[in-house]
């Protein structure tokens, strides 16, 4: 009885532990500059749910448009709500980013930006994808849309 216990313990111990753990061992999306002002910078989304936001320029100038000679706007950093970070996961395992291509750049639109989606698995592997604008899978679109408006959406606590 006292080993049976002990196994209904220990089983209940890693299934908590288990569900605890991502596949994600970290998510990134870099938009790079355009012709105009389009907003340049880098995300980080850890599975602890921090985020730490790299932004270079015309990240929070809203309506005032600076230049790119002027100092980059800094380094932030936020903690994703679980619900948000949740539909993050969804999405990004909905999007099936393995089996997707490396590369949906449209050559002909030369004045978008490039934007870089790197998923990194707890398995060690890596998968990143290089976009910009014309078509991509759409499942691929609903995953950057919603990591750009939880840039915007969450509050961020400059750290440099």
């Amino acid at each position: 009885m006292k080993y049976l216990l002990s196994l209904l313990v220990l089983i209940g111990l890693t299934s908590c532990n288990s569900s605890q753990t991502s596949k994600y061992s970290k998510i990134e999306y870099e938009v790079g500059p355009c012709f105009g002002f389009c907003p340049i910078y880098k995300i980080i989304i850890n599975p602890d749910r921090t985020a730490i936001l790299e932004a270079e320029h015309y990240n929070f100038s809203e309506g005032e448009r600076g230049q790119l000679d002027t100092p980059r706007e800094g380094t932030f950093k936020s903690i994703i709500s679980k619900e948000d970070f949740e539909k993050l996961i969804a999405l990004t395992d909905a999007a099936d980013v393995k089996t997707l291509n490396d590369n949906y750049e449209d050559k002909r639109i030369m004045d978008a930006s490039k934007s870089y989606l790197r998923v990194y698995f707890s398995d060690g592997s890596k998968k990143e994808i290089k976009f910009s604008a014309g078509e991509k899978p759409e499942k691929l679109t609903a995953l950057y849309k919603y990591i750009s408006e939880l840039k915007q959406n969450i509050k961020w606590e400059k750290v440099n």
